[in-house]
């Protein structure tokens, strides 16, 4: 899973990495994100999750990319040119976004049959999506959603469809059952060192190690003292009760801080934590290294272990209320990706 810019840690980098490890494909978000894979050279297989504008589907097909379709709409439009691309459909088993119902797939069935031939069809393969697959003490609604699942799969068989590829799991689905890996699975943030919750960190840590592979860092742009009493940064919402040494930061919102970490939020300067001070700006923030030894070009790290601490994107995400999920993939693009 390399999908919404590998998960913040580089697409195209990520995938030259990973490709060299044996992988057997991959999954992107979108059709942009494929394409850009095919430009820089990646040659396995290419699945895209999200939808696709029916008017890539002859792209996508030159490109050698397959495709999800999940409403009939585009399974029509992939029946009208000659050649269309390699699909697979997608089931909706529980989580209520994309895909087709169980009730839907005897319609599938009789489509397909009439405008492909079985055994010459772009049809390739199908899978669902585990909407809660994150405790292994609470696998109710997974067994569910995997009971409707199996009984797609004994509809396509019973209609002649024997080898099409069948997956359900994500890193969480992986991790809980083996009977949910059947052809495939799709390891997302696990794959990145990131356990998918909590919960299966505490139930699975012993058995599975995980090690996070990103570390974001940036510099000391500016080292200054202000007196006691002086407001930091926009707003006037902080105002040091001593006299104080700042650094500033040049990294803010923009780049992926997010602005709930104002006032809140850590950084890890010379193996010590400095407090975020004031607001978090769109493109500078700044901290307080009072007692820490620092100066302009020394390291900040945002993300990542100093010494013997560390800050993880867990942690980051906890204070700002949101997931960690959500904070390495919204790490902005353009910021400099370096393999060490």
């Amino acid at each position: 899973m390399v999908k919404s810019n590998a998960y913040g840690h580089g697409l195209v980098q990520f995938s030259r990495l990973v490709e060299k490890s044996g992988i057997d494909g991959f999954c992107v978000d979108s059709f942009v994100e494929a394409l850009r894979l095919r430009r820089e050279g990646i040659k396995k297989s290419i699945l895209v999750l999200g939808p696709t504008l029916a008017e890539l589907a002859k792209d996508a097909a030159a490109k050698d990319i397959t495709l999800s379709v999940s409403n009939f709409e585009i399974l029509k439009h992939l029946a009208e040119p000659k050649n269309p691309p390699n699909f697979h459909i997608k089931i909706d088993t529980g989580m209520s976004r994309q895909g087709f119902f169980l009730e839907d797939i005897p319609k599938i069935i009789k489509f397909l049959s009439s405008k492909f031939i079985i055994h010459n069809s772009k049809f390739v393969g199908f899978y669902t999506h585990f909407a809660s697959a994150k405790d292994t003490n609470y696998p109710t609604y997974t067994d569910r959603q995997f009971e409707i699942f199996n009984k797609v799969v004994k509809l396509f068989e019973k209609a002649g469809y024997q080898n099409l590829i069948k997956h359900v799991s994500a890193t969480g689905g992986t991790m809980i059952n083996s009977k949910y890996h059947l052809d495939a699975v799709r390891v997302g943030i696990g794959l990145y060192g990131l356990w998918p919750a909590k919960e299966l960190e505490l139930q699975l840590s012993n058995k599975i190690s995980l090690k996070p592979v990103l570390s974001w860092k940036t510099i000391i742009s500016e080292v200054k003292n202000i007196p006691q009493g002086q407001f930091v940064g926009y707003d006037l919402v902080e105002r040091v009760n001593r006299p104080t040494k700042i650094a500033v930061l040049p990294i803010g919102y923009w780049h992926g801080l997010p602005r709930a970490l104002s006032s809140v939020g850590e950084v890890l300067i010379s193996g010590r934590r400095a407090k975020i001070l004031g607001r978090v700006s769109m493109d500078l923030t700044v901290v307080d290294v009072t007692g820490i030894k620092c100066q302009v070009g020394d390291i900040a790290t945002l993300i990542g272990q100093d010494g013997k601490d560390e800050i993880k994107a867990e942690e980051m995400a906890r204070l700002a209320q949101t997931s960690h999920y959500e904070i390495v993939t919204r790490l902005n693009p353009l910021m400099e990706r370096v393999l060490i």
